[in-house]
């Protein structure tokens, strides 16, 4: 996250106003979502396993998406 420049506080509200746009039940260890939050108009991605039996969520990745690899909206990856 450092070597992206992305804060912490960013990641905090992408998880509280964000919107999950994936889910994988199958994911190892863990379930996991990729939401999708705005800071101002820059998207953003987060990727968090949860962990249903202590209620805990662990941050995968954070990333910008490539408007090359996904929809307008960021909500849909394109066929490569």
């Amino acid at each position: 996250m450092a070597e992206r420049a992305i804060r912490g506080a960013q990641i905090r509200w992408v998880l509280e106003s964000g919107e999950i746009i994936e889910t994988d039940l199958n994911d190892v260890p863990y379930p996991s979502h990729l939401i999708l939050g705005f800071l101002g108009d820059q998207p953003l991605h987060v990727v968090v396993g949860v962990d249903a039996a202590t209620q805990r969520c662990y941050i995968i990745t954070v990333y910008e998406p490539d408007p090359a690899r996904w929809s307008s909206d960021f909500r849909r990856r394109l066929s490569s």
